[in-house]
């Protein structure tokens, strides 16, 4: 079994994946909602961060606990927490981003209780000279908080041995990507996609063998057949594998993205530093792509020239937006960006997302997009 294949498979039985990791470890399990959660912190304590991910089922349980439009990521994960699906975790952890997980969180903690959670106050204006030594704060807190869960000390050396772990997993999917500046690319893009996924909830040390393992294998694989057209993916949060799936059965070849569990989670190293939390705050904060809605306070915006660069660097033709329905950040991010792209003469197109996709619809609106492309490059 290749390392692509194990991957797939955590991804595909992820609760099972958790629970044989408890009983061969002791350990305990924290789940937690989003990428400003610094999980080395839990991983120096013993402890599993797992990403909580969508189902993409069809769901009735939220309706009495968050407003309706409020975003389908939202929703999803909630639905996981009260129908049972997360009943293993010891934890649940979230760094405050927008309004609307934030209420997740709650909720979730109202209606179905663990043993342990925390909440880190992640400051909105990131430019500010008072943000990072205000993140170090918080970090520090949250890090007696964990010390005080688990009843065990988190060492400077502990901290800083978890921080290379995850550090060296950030330098191998960096490498991965890297191949798919190539043309015709070495991976789908939603091999790559299921890559990072698989790096979200599992042992960062096992995957991290995984990774070593499947960068040996690339030079054995034969590349992708060469598509005409190669794509970026700006997302808000689209962990929907068979929606990248319908993308790339089209012909073209997603080559890059800017997805919260794509590139938003993985760029951006902390090093080695004699303060640690120090070093986290600042990667946590300033060193990793930028949510928009830590992007909207600041005078000179960030993410239209970082997205705007990687699609340069990838050799990017054409552009899709996957935005959660309902996500208001998103939204007032997409128009800077579209006129950034379009000034380096990229097209875009804006899908909508939903819990379940409709995955006819965009079949429709993605094929007349390529279509377009391959129309003007005649």
């Amino acid at each position: 079994m290749g390392a692509l294949e194990k991957m797939t498979r955590v991804i595909d039985d992820r609760h099972g994946y958790a629970k044989g990791w408890r009983e061969r470890t002791g350990g305990r399990i924290a789940g937690y909602l989003c990428t400003y959660v610094p999980e080395e912190i839990l991983y120096a304590a013993g402890v599993l961060p797992v990403r909580i991910l969508g189902s993409h089922e069809p769901e009735d349980v939220t309706a009495p606990y968050v407003y309706g439009m409020f975003c389908t990521y939202c929703r999803d994960t909630l639905a996981q927490g009260l129908l049972g699906r997360y009943d293993y975790l010891d934890g649940l952890i979230h760094g405050y981003c927008c309004i609307h997980i934030r209420q997740t969180y709650d909720s979730w903690l109202r209606h179905a209780p663990v043993p342990f959670s925390y909440l880190l106050y992640v400051p909105d204006h990131i430019e500010s000279d008072r943000a990072i030594p205000h993140l170090v704060s918080h970090m520090g807190q949250m890090k007696v908080a964990v010390e005080e869960w688990t009843g065990k000390p988190i060492t400077n050396e502990a901290l800083s041995a978890a921080i290379e772990v995850f550090d060296t997993n950030r330098r191998l999917t960096q490498k991965l990507y890297d191949l798919q500046k190539g043309n015709p690319p070495r991976f789908a893009g939603v091999d790559i996609l299921k890559v990072v996924l698989a790096s979200q909830l599992m042992d960062k040390v096992e995957h991290n063998k995984l990774l070593e393992e499947l960068l040996a294998e690339a030079s054995q694989l034969p590349p992708q057949e060469e598509s005409d057209v190669r794509l970026m993916l700006i997302a808000s949060e689209v962990d929907d594998v068979e929606f990248v799936e319908l993308i790339e059965s089209l012909g073209a070849t997603i080559v890059v993205d800017d997805n919260c569990v794509g590139t938003r989670y993985f760029l951006g190293e902390v090093g080695n530093s004699a303060e640690p939390i120090a070093a986290l705050a600042e990667r946590y904060a300033r060193g990793k792509p930028l949510c928009p809605i830590k992007d909207i306070s600041t005078r000179e915006r960030s993410r239209p020239p970082h997205v705007v660069g990687l699609a340069t660097d990838y050799g990017v033709q054409g552009v899709i937006f996957a935005r959660n329905k309902f996500c208001d950040p998103h939204e007032y991010d997409t128009p800077a960006i579209i006129k950034a792209l379009g000034e380096k003469d990229i097209p875009s197109i804006v899908l909508e997302c939903d819990i379940v996709n409709p995955l006819g619809q965009f079949r429709t609106r993605v094929e007349a997009f390529l279509e377009m492309m391959r129309v003007e490059a005649l």
